[in-house]
C-alpha cells in the first residue's frame, strides 16, 4: 500500500510544478503526518524534491529529474497520449483509471520537456459514438467483463435484415470501429466465428458457464472482417454514380479521390467496386435524390422501384 502511494505521489509532482502538503493527503486520503514520511522517504530514495513555504508553498520534483523513457521518444509519447485521450472521450474504461494512465505518461516527460508543444497540443481525437447512452455503457462494460472472465454470454441479435435471432456466443473481444463498438465471438448457432454490433445487442445475458478460447488471434478476427463476403463470382460489383454538385462534401467524405471524376457542370462521376449488389442499393439509397446509379441498369432498375414502394407507403396518408 505504501509502495502505490509512494509512485502515485511522485507521479503527481511530476506532472505538477507545485503541490501542497494538504492536497496529497486529501487525494490520497491519509493524514498529513503519513505524506510527510512519504516524502521523506521519496527524498531518501534519491528523488530531488524542493519545498518552498509562504502562501504559494508546496513541494515540486527538480527540473533537471525525469522517469526513464529510453524506449519511447517525446513525439511518441504525446502520440500515445493524444490515443488515450480519444479512447477516454468513448467512455469505455474508468475515468479514474484512465486518469491514473495518462498520468504515467505524463511522468515520462522530464518537467523541462513539459512546456514544448506536442502533438497533443494541436491534435484532439473523439471515438464517442453519436448515441452513447447508460444503456449502451453498461452493455460494454458486461461484455468486457464476460470476455476477460471467458463466460459464455446469450442475446437476441437483430440481423441487418430485421430479423430477431438468439444466439449463444463465445465472447473473444471488443472492437471499436467507425464510432461503434463491436463483438468479436464465436456463435454457436452458426458454428463459426461472427462479429456483432453492440447497439442492435438485447436481452443479454452472463452465463455461469466458461469456455475455452479458441485459437483464433485478434489479428485474425480483423482479418476476417476486413475481407467482406462478395457476390457468387467473388470479384465484385463494379459501379457508376453521378452525384449533384451540391453533394460534393459527402462524395470526398466517403470516397477516395482516385475514384472520383469532377464534370464541368459541378456534378460528379464516381466509379468503384461495391462486394454486394445489396450493399450498393443501399448506399444509392442512402444519399437520396443527390445520386443517380447509371451502372450497372439492373441495380438502377431496383433503386428505382425501391424508391417507387417507399413512396406507395405514403399514398393517403394525409387522409387518415
Amino acid at each position: 500500500m505504501k509502495l502505490e502511494r509512494l509512485m502515485t505521489i511522485t507521479i503527481l509532482l511530476l506532472n505538477r510544478k507545485r503541490v501542497q502538503a494538504q492536497e496529497l493527503a486529501d487525494q490520497l486520503e491519509v493524514s498529513l503526518r503519513t505524506i510527510y514520511r512519504d516524502l521523506d522517504s521519496l527524498g531518501q530514495a534519491g528523488i530531488p524534491i524542493v519545498s518552498y513555504t509562504g502562501m504559494e508553498g508546496g513541494y515540486e520534483i527538480m527540473d533537471s529529474f525525469r522517469l526513464d523513457r529510453q524506449l519511447l521518444s517525446f513525439d511518441e509519447l504525446t502520440a500515445l497520449s493524444t490515443a488515450l485521450r480519444g479512447l477516454e472521450s468513448t467512455k469505455a474504461y474508468d475515468r479514474s483509471n484512465m486518469d491514473l494512465l495518462l498520468n504515467k505518461v505524463g511522468a515520462m516527460v522530464a518537467q523541462a520537456e513539459q512546456g514544448r508543444t506536442g502533438e497533443g497540443d494541436r491534435i484532439h481525437i473523439d471515438f464517442s459514438p453519436w448515441k452513447n447512452s447508460d444503456e449502451d455503457q453498461s452493455r460494454y462494460h458486461s461484455l468486457r467483463q464476460a470476455v476477460n472472465d471467458r463466460k459464455l454470454i446469450r442475446f437476441t441479435y437483430t440481423s441487418r435484415s430485421g430479423g430477431e435471432q438468439e444466439r449463444e456466443v463465445e465472447p473473444m473481444a471488443l472492437v471499436l470501429k467507425n464510432y461503434a463498438w463491436y463483438l468479436h465471438g464465436y456463435c454457436r448457432l452458426r458454428d463459426d466465428y461472427r462479429i456483432f454490433k453492440l447497439t442492435r445487442i438485447r436481452e443479454l445475458g452472463i452465463q455461469a458457464g466458461t469456455f475455452v478460447r479458441r485459437e483464433e488471434s485478434l489479428a485474425q478476427l480483423n482479418e476476417r472482417w476486413k475481407t467482406p463476403a462478395k457476390n457468387e463470382s467473388n470479384e465484385g460489383i463494379p459501379a457508376v454514380l453521378r452525384f449533384k454538385a451540391s453533394a460534393a462534401m459527402s462524395v470526398m467524405d466517403h470516397f477516395d479521390e482516385k475514384n472520383i471524376e469532377r464534370l464541368p457542370d459541378g456534378q460528379i462521376i464516381v466509379r468503384m467496386t461495391y462486394s454486394s449488389e445489396q450493399w450498393l442499393i443501399r448506399s444509392a439509397l442512402h444519399y437520396m435524390t443527390d445520386v443517380i446509379v447509371l451502372e450497372p441498369a439492373s441495380v438502377a432498375a431496383k433503386v428505382r422501384q425501391l424508391a417507387l414502394d417507399i413512396a406507395s407507403q405514403y399514398d393517403g396518408l394525409d387522409k387518415e
